[in-house]
């Protein structure tokens, strides 16, 4: 596993005009998976690159699928990244990025990281995202468009090709720039309207208490999506009594007893 900032581009490769074209016509489009779509279409080919998500982090909650492709077709990359929303994105080298890069610049910085099958220590989470799906390697474009949301553009290796050489990393290094502003460009335009609700609200309760754990939030997630105890223990994969052990934690850091409290406080009036 490791991660490295791409601060300036690399002036080489080879680049097909109308693929190119192809992934600017994308941006914006009605179609969600078409931006990952274009990405596969750019790089597939050169780095037997076969299948492609872009999550959104944002305000620290859980990811959110932006858009997903796969030589396969149909629902099951879709259904990985659920997955990997719902149970192990904490786990993934991508959350220490995240979490150590909030003060640099928004829209300044570019990160490449690249994480293994091997890498993996959790089985559970190997299994579901690397071995049925057919992964050997991965590479994660991350880039901040703005303040407290980053972008991950996730390229998965086939497992027949074995790990990413180096020709192939200096290839996507290459192409990296251009991926990296066409995602901003998408999610400026459609990443607001996307965005779930309970996200924009969980923006203020980070505010106020920035020491809300990644499991805190995830409850508190699903307490504002109106869903019962044991429905967000589904979500999360542990106990309903879990779940009710992180909302008490997360209410006692708020200074608050109730969801009312909490609805009072995402919408702005403060600490009850």
């Amino acid at each position: 596993m490791r991660s490295w900032r791409l601060d300036r581009p690399v002036l080489q490769g080879q680049l097909d005009l109308s693929r190119a074209t192809g992934l600017v016509s994308s941006i914006g489009s009605d179609d969600s998976n078409a931006l990952a779509a274009e990405v596969l279409k750019l790089l597939g080919d050169i780095a037997a690159i076969s299948q492609c998500t872009i999550f959104a982090y944002e305000f620290g909650n859980r990811p959110r699928t932006v858009s997903v492709a796969d030589h396969r077709g149909g629902r099951f990359l879709r259904d990985v990244a659920d997955t990997y929303a719902r149970h192990f994105y904490a786990l993934d080298g991508n959350q220490k990025i995240v979490s150590s890069a909030r003060n640099d610049k928004p829209g300044a910085t570019l990160v490449l990281h690249q994480q293994t099958s091997d890498d993996i220590v959790n089985e559970a989470y190997r299994a579901a995202c690397y071995q049925q799906p057919n992964v050997s390697d991965r590479v994660s474009l991350l880039v901040q468009p703005t303040a407290d949301i980053w972008l991950s553009v996730n390229l998965y290796r086939d497992r027949r090709f074995g790990n990413y050489h180096p020709r192939e990393i200096a290839l996507i290094e290459a192409m990296a720039p251009l991926i990296a502003h066409a995602a901003k460009h998408h999610y400026a335009i459609c990443g607001q309207r996307d965005m779930a609700i309970s996200h924009l609200m969980l923006a203020r309760v980070r505010g106020v208490c920035p020491e809300l754990s990644k499991r805190e939030l995830d409850v508190l997630t699903g307490v504002l999506e109106g869903l019962t105890a044991q429905e967000i223990g589904d979500t999360m994969g542990i106990k309903a009594t879990s779940v009710v052990t992180y909302q008490k934690r997360a209410f006692r850091r708020l200074g608050i007893s109730s969801q009312r409290q909490l609805f009072a406080l995402c919408v702005g009036h403060g600490r009850i």
